[in-house]
């Protein structure tokens, strides 16, 4: 059955509102310009909450607007620096689904398709408004015989498109969930990376913090092997805000907590703690889901660092109290998950392998023994798969390999390298 994907834009493919980041473009010389950017954000609000029309709230916004098409030369700049996250970073998902991804949106296409088809979505696959403009060319009301901007509109379109197959809807607004109240679409995915609506999510089939979730859910070809919402920040001690903003915008689950507790530990992919924070090394002997630690401050001794290498657990620290340790740690930490660099770390050996978007790339942690690398690769060999990249760096304690390769590997590939003796970590990072 053919799988069709139906994806908001505002607040949704993108971060913002566009209608309101239009006002503040077009208003930011107005006297009265934050009563207006209230009132052009409430009637934005009462609408996504479905506590007033579409109609309503869309006639309410455009008459407060004051925009012409100069300004909206300056919206589509902004635009595409407004892309959310998780929606670039699998800007490759557009390309392999051009003919299944369809854009719906209250919005308008005089900035819509300018953003979008930068990720090869098809302008015909894009729906929206349309302004109507004056001799001057300012605007001044839009087509409303377009379904888009009435009441249902959506629900009206996607009736009219005839969509034969499979109907997933993504977004972050009432009109979203009225696709699914329809029955037209088999499921509602509720997008919070931008904003939470609690009475749209409460309604949705699922909730994804991210684009990365709602593609792994339904198990399609994402940037990532693991949605960063799934994995656990534990943060103990005293650490900057400016720090954890940077996890948080990764989309990591940020978890505080006043002490190191073996059950919290447990849980976590990753630890931010101080200096007067810091796990033992028995503890670390049962963190079997943590990947790295990211230390403000002096790594408490060398039994603890050699006890995190040997259970394939990196640690960045700052030894020196670098006043930009709010900023080094949490990048340190974040290139390794994404990419698995370890430079600068403190226990593991340094490697800092290029980025390949056109492969997978796998990492097989294992205690330095003879022969690990050949096993590997026999692996590899065994089923085919071409090898496109391959790096390996050890220490006294670990072997640390990272192996980009084509795609086309299955489960029973990934479960033969786990299962090499001595192997103590293995993970598909993208």
């Amino acid at each position: 059955m053919d799988q069709y994907f139906i994806i908001d834009f505002d607040s949704t493919f993108t971060q913002v509102e566009a209608l309101d980041e239009l006002a503040r473009i077009s208003l930011r010389k107005h006297p009265d310009r934050e009563n207006i950017y209230k009132k052009i954000d409430d009637f934005t609000n009462a609408s996504m909450e479905g506590k007033l029309s579409f109609r309503e709230s869309l006639e309410g916004r455009i008459k407060l607007l004051e925009a012409n098409r100069d300004h909206l030369k300056q919206l589509i700049t902004h635009l595409k620096k407004k892309v959310s996250t998780s929606f670039t970073r699998n800007s490759n998902f557009f390309k392999l689904h051009q003919d299944q991804v369809y854009i719906v949106s209250g919005g308008f296409k005089e900035f819509i398709i300018p953003v979008v088809t930068e990720y090869s979505i098809k302008k015909e696959n894009i729906y929206a408004n349309t302004f109507v403009f004056d001799e001057h060319d300012n605007i001044i009301g839009y087509d409303p015989e377009n379904p888009l901007s009435q009441e249902g509109g959506k629900v009206k379109l996607l009736r009219q498109m005839n969509l034969q197959g499979e109907i997933f809807g993504i977004g972050d607004g009432y009109s979203d969930f009225q696709l699914k109240e329809s029955g037209l679409i088999k499921k509602f995915f509720a997008f919070t990376e931008n904003i939470e609506r609690k009475s749209v999510a409460e309604k949705a089939d699922h909730i994804t913090p991210s684009f990365d979730e709602f593609l792994y859910i339904n198990k399609l070809p994402r940037a990532i092997s693991y949605p960063k919402n799934r994995i656990k920040c534990l943060v103990v001690g005293e650490i900057d805000e400016e720090a954890l903003d940077q996890m948080r915008k990764e989309g990591y689950d940020i978890r505080h907590k006043e002490a190191i507790d073996g059950e919290y530990l447990e849980e976590a992919g990753v630890l931010l703690c101080d200096e007067a924070h810091q796990p033992t090394p028995e503890q670390l002997e049962n963190a079997g889901r943590l990947k790295v630690i990211g230390c403000f401050g002096r790594v408490a001794s060398r039994k603890l660092s050699e006890a995190a290498c040997e259970n394939g657990i990196i640690i960045f620290d700052d030894p020196k109290y670098n006043p930009r340790n709010v900023d080094f740690i949490p990048k340190r930490v974040i290139a390794f998950m994404n990419e698995g660099k370890t430079h600068m770390s403190c226990n593991f050996p340094d490697l800092q392998p290029p980025r390949n978007d056109n492969a997978h790339r796998l990492i097989h942690i294992h205690t330095n023994v003879p022969g690990i690398l050949a096993q590997i690769n026999e692996v590899f060999a065994r089923h085919n798969i071409n090898i496109v990249g391959e790096f390996l760096v050890t220490n006294a304690q670990i072997g640390y390999v990272i192996t980009d390769v084509n795609a086309g590997y299955g489960k029973q590939v990934l479960n033969e390298l786990k299962a090499i003796d001595h192997t103590i970590k293995f993970r598909l990072l993208y």
